[in-house]
Parts: structure tokens; sequence; C-alpha cells
């Protein structure tokens, strides 16, 4: 398993032409990845994510600051060193990067021909990774023949070949539909728990994060905005970026617009209840209600999984005389972070 830490990593390019200016695509990140972890950087176009994960595998250098691998500063390296330090790091690309002219097994090869591992070691090797990903019936057939997920399935076979401890996928599911994303980041996942590999993760997709990380960083403008452990930065986020990133993948109170629609259609007082892993119960919070004599509709939201925790928001019409509602609102505070929709 492999460690990552970023020091103040920057990175600025050379203005281009007379009236140029220089471009800061990375601005004074740090962050680290513990062995073994799934680390997500999610951020919009242009955040520098991207370059951030070039980063690290030494395809860019950094302009500022220290890219540290298990404890080597690489800032400063050789090529030639950088690529003793890329053998040890797999990589998956968005569009697959795959050889065309080549079988599904010559693909999974290459790193091993590359790397001076023997024929023989190299066959058996081959076999092991197609199984892993399943597709060991697949070995002669051409890239054309393949799925998307299928190709991807490949992309991270031959990113294990050489045996890596550290992982960098680059936006590995976006090409993919749903079904198919969801079948790759199981795998991805496997990769981690049975073989023990650091997965490094770039993304625009909320539900990526959601669904295998551990831990998340979220840039923009070059820059980290927000870190921390996934399902804290999902149900409690701190800038407006992550609060976007949020709203596409939970359950939220509802927009401006949509809370007008609602007025029109409710005549009750709405209220917006957020429940985090077991900080508030529903049947408790239905029963509060229903003491108190207040009828209740469910309008908006829901209750989902952030890595095996609870979390979601749910908005409710409150149906009653308004002593009563607000006595129940007084209630329901005991027992729910809660929020009246004015």
């Amino acid at each position: 398993m492999t460690r990552v830490e970023l020091h103040s990593v920057g990175k600025r390019y050379p203005a281009r032409g007379r009236s140029g200016s220089e471009t800061t695509a990375v601005d004074g990140v740090t962050l680290e990845v513990a062995s073994g972890e799934i680390h997500a950087v999610i951020g919009y176009s242009g955040a520098g994510k991207s370059t951030l994960l070039r980063l690290v595998n030494g395809l860019e250098r950094a302009t500022s600051g220290r890219v540290i691998i298990d404890g080597e500063d690489i800032t400063g390296y050789s090529e030639g060193q950088l690529r003793a330090v890329r053998s040890r790091i797999g990589m998956i690309f968005q569009q697959f990067n795959l050889f065309h002219s080549k079988t599904v097994a010559k693909n999974v090869e290459y790193p091993l021909a590359v790397s001076g591992t023997p024929r023989a070691e190299r066959a058996g090797r081959v076999r092991e990774l197609l199984e892993f990903v399943g597709l060991a019936d697949h070995a002669d057939f051409h890239i054309e023949q393949l799925s998307g997920g299928q190709k991807q399935r490949v992309g991270i076979a031959r990113a294990l070949a050489t045996n890596p401890g550290l992982l960098l996928a680059d936006e590995a599911t976006s090409a993919l539909d749903p079904d198919t994303s969801r079948e790759v980041l199981q795998l991805l996942s496997r990769v981690n728990s049975e073989l023990g590999i650091t997965i490094l993760l770039i993304t625009h997709e909320m539900d990526v994060v959601r669904e295998i990380a551990q831990r998340v960083t979220v840039m923009e403008g070059g820059r980290a905005v927000e870190q921390g452990e996934v399902f804290e930065v999902f149900s409690n986020p701190q800038t407006d970026t992550t609060r976007r990133f949020v709203s596409t993948a939970l359950p939220t109170e509802p927009s401006a617009t949509h809370l007008r629609e609602l007025r029109e259609k409710h005549r009750g007082k709405l209220v917006t209840l957020t429940f985090r892993d077991g900080s508030a119960d529903q049947p408790v919070v239905f029963q509060t209600l229903a003491d108190r004599g207040v009828g209740v509709s469910i309008v908006h939201g829901g209750i989902t999984d952030v890595g095996g925790r609870s979390f979601g928001k749910l908005t409710l019409e409150l149906i009653g005389e308004g002593l009563q509602v607000e006595h129940a609102i007084a209630a329901l505070a005991q027992h729910a972070e809660l929020e009246v929709l004015a």
C-alpha cells in the first residue's frame, strides 16, 4: 500500500504571447492520502483536479511545494527516477487509452513486457488479472468487440499488471452509463479491499464519491476548498461549491423556485428535518406529530446511504390548528434538526 502527501503544491504555466498572463492550475494544495484509502478529488471542469493527478505521478512538475510518495520526496527527481516511481503507480483513464491493434490479453501484457517481466510469468499474470476483472473468456477479443464497461475492465487489469501500490483514476466512469459505472466502481472497491491498493480518483460526479470513497477533497479554482471524511463533508458542507455538489447527489431542502411551487400546492406549515446517522428517529418524529393531533405529508426529500451511514432531509407539510402545529414544531425540535420554511 502507498501513502501520498502533497504539501502546498502549486502548478503554474507561463504566459503565452506578449499580452498573455501566467496561468495557475493548482494553487497551494495540501492533502494526504493514507495507505489503503480511497480518496476522491472532486471539482467542476477547470478546477485543477486532473493537473493535480499528473503531479502525483510526475507527468507534470510542481512549480512549488512538495510531492511525497511513501515518504519519498519526488519533487526534484530526474526523469529516470520518476520512471521508477511510476512503475509502482497504475493509471486508469476516462477514454480507456487501449491499443486497438492488440487483443485484450496483449493490452494487459503490455506494461509487463515494458518492465522486462519474463514471457512465462507474463502469461500467468495476464490470466490472473483477466479472471479478477471478469474477462477470462475475452482474452483473444479485440478492443472494438468490447462494450465500454468491458474496455474499462481491461484498463483496470492493465493498471494492475505490475502490482502497483497506488492506483490513479481520472474520471474512470464518466464515459459509462449508470449501471456500468456502478459495476466498475464495485470492481475498484474490490481492488482496494482485496488487493490493499490505495486509490486516488478524480471525478466531477458526487455519486462516485458517495459510492466508494472514504475521504474527499473538493477543488475550485485550483485550490482545495474543503476536505474530510465523505459523510462529514456530505452531511455538513461548508462551501457553496460543496453544497452544489451535494445537492446533485443527496436529498436536500427545496430550492426557492421549488418552495414557491410547494406553497401553491400545500397550505400547511412547511418544515425541513435533517437526519444524520441516527441523530433523529423517523418513527419518533411521526409519533410526536400524531400525539399532538397534527397531520403530516412528506412533500420533498428523502434518506440515503453515505459510506454505510444514513443521511437525508425531509420537507414535511404539517396540517392542523395554529397552536397545535406550533407545539408540535417545538416538540420536534427536541428530536431533530429542524428548520421552518418561511
